[in-house]
This record gives structure tokens, sequence and C-alpha cells, in this order.
């Protein structure tokens, strides 16, 4: 998995606490997948962090430009779930 989730929270400006608040997830554990210290987000908290990012879990967490494949029917699942927590 190549996290991109540093590089796309600063390009929006978005802080580290600011962004753990919105996605209601500790600043601690936001800091630690960033640095790569925590390599196995829930899909939760994948969802959460992309929500509070306005970005998709692919763009924030697989990276086509560095030989990760995002496979149609893992996108499709991670958006059914992103559905389904919204209703």
């Amino acid at each position: 998995m190549d996290i991109r989730l540093r590089e796309l929270r600063i390009k929006k400006n978005i802080g580290l606490n600011e962004l753990a608040k919105k996605a209601r997830i500790a600043p601690s554990y936001l800091s630690a997948l960033e640095r790569g210290l925590k390599t196995n987000p829930s899909t939760k908290t994948m969802n959460k962090i992309a929500e509070a990012l306005g970005a998709t879990v692919p763009e924030i967490f697989y990276n086509k430009d560095k030989g990760h494949e995002i496979r149609k029917e893992d996108d499709h699942n991670v958006q059914k779930d992103a559905f389904k927590r919204r209703c």
C-alpha cells in the first residue's frame, strides 16, 4: 500500500490535527499512518480520512504510478462501504 496521505493533506493546506478532528480519529494514529508506522488501516478509517480530505480512498491509499494497480472491484467495494456508512 502506498499512502499519499501527507502529500494530499499538505496540498489541500490542512493541518494534521484539523484532519484528525474532521475524520474523527486520533492525531497520533493519523501521524503514524503518514510516517508508515501503521500500514493497515481499516476500511472505515480509510473512508473517514477520504471524506474529510474530499478525496477518494484510492487517491490516498493506492498509487497507480508506483505499480500499485487498483482493481475495479476493490474500488467499487470501498465506494459501496462509504455509501452504506452515509445511509
